[in-house]
């Protein structure tokens, strides 16, 4: 009887959960293809075991990161309990093969179960305290999901709860094969044992066959929840870029126009454009808003949140299955993503700073699916923020966002005592960088100051480099995260040329967004160079002693970490560096900083487009800076710089910063420290 019982419980669960995972399986293999997730198995191997089994990423949040892990340990342990309540159901001497009944593993099953439950009661009561229905901006896009949170919590304590009864009762009929070390299986069993030997052989039976059906039921439940991620999320992590989603875009499109066809389809404008390993992040997210605790946009009143992005998408793919898959199948949903399932202010609203990227625990990769739908948007419906028509014009036409032209891009070095190498051929022979300065270190006038604080402090340290000055054009950086893809490739193929006919190898670079488009971005249009960030090199040159500060620069100083320069590039240490070099400085971090830090504003192009909805993310940042008394805001980027000098000015004409405080980047510091009085050197 115990065995029918067990046999038809498990037949009819897995057929339930058998049609499903086939449902689901091809419903995310219907995406279009993506390229290279099985390189680098060493590191995906590596992801895995860290942040999979190691709960990295959830661990960043101690109280919910140690229950979750817990309990995922936990269910890794409790394995061995579900491979012997099928045994038990063919032989009640059944025991895992090399393993059997040591005591060590019923201690383990015991500890675990109770460390699970105790998780339990910390995710119930935090569940309650940070429910997002009474979150006002997040209420209406939830209605079953909250319900299935409680399912799951109700079924994970049933699932265990029916296993220590079960359990219990097996030690008061004398064939438990654990002996005290299962302690809680030997404490429940003193509770029960007054009922005598009869009901304890009914309790057996009965929770040993209630075990069995919530465990099935729990896996039919699954496969029909956002708990997928249960099954997905190993999936999602293996098979997402590395080392990590950031830095280059997912993909770079073939835009040359001698190959295209009509039918050709420049990213994701309906459900069906998207490849399965975004498929695969929809169904793997599990909507635990940690990266819309760190998204700027969010933060600041915007209406983009990346969760309700990826949730909102999720649904749609859902919705739009008989469209995608099966015999009446058309793979065409019809439906536009923006707006219809994307609001197009939620669109435009991205920094692209990857803080939501960093924070996800299952490595959902939320800035490639927002700049795939901008550049549907830009390249095939021809709709984007009217402001950025002349950031466009003027990169195309003059090869700068301001439009200033290559005659202008020399005008930085008027103020330096000493020569500067242009380069007009191949770089000379004695020069190991090019020096590339970036359409805001050699046209915006405070980023200039900059620029020159970098060649003076390079020049005093003996580094022998040289500049394109009007050879140099943009990287097309803003264009890209726009969603000009044509216009990115564009620039990048000049930029390429310039660089490869001078025969350039090494590059210093002071703009992050330079960086990673030289460093990252063009190695995939044949463009392949040795890129290193000014704080990088400014470090070394510190610590070979090539450099000596000297003179105190007496003041508190916070670090802004560009978003670009450390979390798409892992910069964190270098700039911290130099300024704990410079006598006098006292540093203070902001309580959002390195990994964490709080975006600047200026990214995905938003610096040249309008920002109308909620407070201004610059002054959101700039506000961060001010309440940690700082009498200087250091960063290492001149978008960073320009958001941030704008923020600290109008604070001060409001009266809430002190007229005293300044920005400035981290080699204005560091040459302060090397000269005492110098001209130009002035922030």
């Amino acid at each position: 009887m115990r065995l029918l019982i067990g046999v038809v419980i498990f037949v009819v669960a897995a057929a339930f959960a058998g049609r499903r995972i086939f449902f689901l399986f091809s419903l995310i293999t219907s995406g279009k293809p993506a390229p290279g997730r099985t390189e680098n198995i060493g590191g995906r191997v590596w992801a895995e075991l860290s942040e999979v089994i190691g709960q990295r990423k959830l661990l960043k949040k101690t109280v919910p990161g140690i229950a979750h892990a817990l309990t995922f340990w936990g269910f890794i342990i409790l394995l061995a309990t579900i491979i012997e309540a099928f045994g038990s159901l063919f032989s009640s001497n059944f025991a895992i093969p090399l393993i059997g009944h040591d005591s060590w593993l019923g201690f383990l099953e015991d500890l675990f179960s109770v460390l699970i439950l105790a998780s339990l009661i910390v995710f119930a009561v935090l569940r309650v305290k940070n429910a997002p229905s009474r979150r006002q901006r997040e209420s209406r896009f939830y209605g079953s999901h909250l319900g299935a949170a409680w399912i799951t919590l109700f079924g994970i304590t049933m699932v265990v709860v029916t296993l220590l009864v079960y359990r219990a009762a097996q030690v008061n009929l004398g064939h438990f094969p654990y002996g005290d070390a299962a302690f809680a299986s030997h404490a429940l069993a003193s509770w029960i044992s007054g009922f005598g030997t009869s009901a304890n052989k009914a309790i057996e039976f009965i929770f040993l066959e209630l075990n069995i059906a919530v465990i099935m039921a729990f896996l039919v439940f699954v496969t029909y929840s956002k708990h997928l991620h249960i099954m997905a999320a190993p999936l999602n992590v293996i098979f997402s870029r590395r080392p990590k989603a950031l830095g280059a875009l997912g993909n770079t499109p073939n835009m040359d126009p001698e190959q295209l066809s009509e039918d050709d389809v420049f990213g994701v404008g309906k459900i069906e454009h998207l490849t399965w390993k975004q498929n695969l992040d929809l169904a793997t997210c599990t909507e635990c808003g940690r990266c819309q605790e760190q998204c700027p946009a969010w933060n600041t009143g915007k209406p983009l949140s990346p969760k309700l992005v990826i949730m909102g998408l999720r649904d749609h793919l859902f919705k739009s299955a008989p469209s995608l898959i099966g015999p009446t199948a058309t793979k065409s949903s019809g439906v536009p993503l923006v707006p219809d399932v994307i609001e197009s202010d939620v669109l435009w609203s991205c920094t692209t700073c990857g803080a939501c990227v960093e924070a996800c625990p299952v490595d959902i990769e939320h800035i490639d699916a927002i700049v795939d739908m901008r550049r549907y948007k830009v390249l095939m419906d021809s709709e984007f923020p009217t402001e950025a028509n002349l950031m466009l014009r003027n990169v195309e036409n003059q090869g700068d966002p301001w439009g200033l032209g290559p005659s202008k891009r020399l005008d930085w070095t008027k103020a330096l005592d000493f020569e500067i190498s242009v380069i007009t051929g191949q770089i000379p022979e004695d020069v190991e960088y090019l020096f590339w300065v970036g359409c805001a270190g050699a046209l915006d006038e405070r980023a200039a100051k900059t620029t020159q604080s970098i060649a003076r402090v390079l020049h005093s340290g003996g580094v022998k480099f040289a500049v394109l000055g009007p050879k140099e054009s943009c990287t097309g950086d803003p264009a890209r995260r726009l969603g000009n893809e044509y216009l990115y490739q564009m620039q990048a193929a000049a930029n390429i040329e310039t660089l490869n006919t001078a025969n350039v190898k090494k590059v210093i670079a002071s703009c992050p967004h330079c960086v990673n488009s030289l460093a990252n971005e063009y190695p995939a249009l044949g463009g392949n160079y040795e890129v290193v960030h000014h704080s990088q090199v400014l470090e070394k040159l510190v610590s070979d002693k090539a450099l000596s500060p000297v003179a105190p620069v007496n003041a508190t100083v916070t670090y802004h970490d560009p978003c670009y320069l450390g979390r798409h590039n892992s910069v964190y240490d270098e700039p911290r560096s130099v300024l704990n070099s410079v006598p006098g400085v006292r540093t203070v971090e902001m309580h959002k900083h390195r990994s964490m830090g709080f975006c600047c504003g200026a990214g995905g192009s938003r610096m040249w487009l309008e920002e109308n909805i909620g407070k201004r993310i610059n002054m959101e940042r700039t506000d961060q800076a001010i309440t940690t008394g700082a009498d200087m805001v250091s960063t290492a980027c001149p978008y960073c710089m320009i958001m941030l000098d704008d923020g600290v000015k109008q604070r001060q004409s409001e009266g809430t910063a002190s007229e005293d405080m300044k920005v400035l980047d981290v080699s204005q510091i560091l040459e302060r420290s090397l000269t005492i009085e110098r001209t130009g050197a002035e922030s």
